[in-house]
């Protein structure tokens, strides 16, 4: 061992024999449980959406009305006319082959029925 090295080990030990163990003061244990009980005692705020799922399936249902009579109505005109029809006649008609559709259909399916899985099981996850 080199000759300092021996120097900053006698300086050290002797610093330490001069230095007092910190200690906490007297009450240091009875505020930290009264802070635990304050926080035991907090109130959880629950989740809820700002839509509940009423409001959306009503939503869901007016939208699905709208496009029903926007795609099934008459000639005539009637108050749900709101000028779809002049602009459906701008744009030309559309066909989709088959595997197409099929395609659009299935994609639609599935992340329909992935939506409620995947907040199922995050849900399951994330309980505390």
């Amino acid at each position: 061992m080199k000759e300092s090295d021996k120097n900053v080990a006698e300086f050290i030990e002797k610093i330490m024999e001069d230095a007092s163990l910190e200690t906490p003061s007297f009450d240091f244990t009875s505020k930290i449980m009264a802070q635990v009980a304050v926080a035991e005692n907090a109130k959880i705020k629950e989740y809820k959406p700002l839509i509940s799922k009423t409001a959306w399936f009503a939503i869901f249902g007016i939208f699905a009305l709208v496009i029903g009579f926007s795609l099934i109505g008459s000639d005539q005109k009637s108050a749900f006319d709101f000028g779809l029809n002049s602009v459906a006649n701008l744009i030309p008609t559309i066909r989709f082959s088959d595997t197409i559709t099929y395609s659009i259909l299935i994609v639609t399916l599935m992340i329909l029925i992935q939506i409620p899985l995947l907040k199922n099981y995050f849900d399951k996850r994330f309980e505390v």
